[in-house]
């Protein structure tokens, strides 16, 4: 596939998808924090969190827009995208938590995205 044929709206949908995917785990991260029992009075209260709601909308969001990606990308080459997710969650998670970032994390990153370079390129 040739890369410089995606339009603007394809390539976010490509790298845009996974940030969605990955601000959804750091809504659910917030959401346990909140989490009462697991009883029916918990599992009530936790159907109605409006920080899970917020994170199965963007869930559901990013699951439309990956539809549409895959009409014009071939998921083989599209997949190989989702990968991002693990880039962007530690990211994500030491902005919101304060989790440490290490530098085995930068090397994993840097193996994620030279291997996606590597199958799409």
């Amino acid at each position: 596939m040739d890369f410089s044929s995606l339009t603007p709206a394809l390539w976010l949908g490509l790298i845009g998808t996974p940030l969605m995917i990955a601000m959804g785990q750091v809504l659910f991260k917030m959401t346990s924090q909140t989490a009462g029992s697991f009883s029916v009075n918990g599992l009530l209260s936790l159907a109605l969190n409006p920080i899970l709601i917020a994170a199965l909308i963007l869930y559901g969001l990013g699951t439309i827009i990956w539809i549409y990606v895959l009409k014009s990308v071939p998921l083989t080459i599209a997949y190989s995208f989702m990968g991002l997710t693990f880039c962007f969650v530690p990211v994500l998670a030491q902005i919101f938590f304060g989790e440490p970032l290490s530098l085995r994390y930068a090397v994993g990153a840097f193996l994620i995205i030279a291997g996606l370079l590597t199958i799409n390129v």
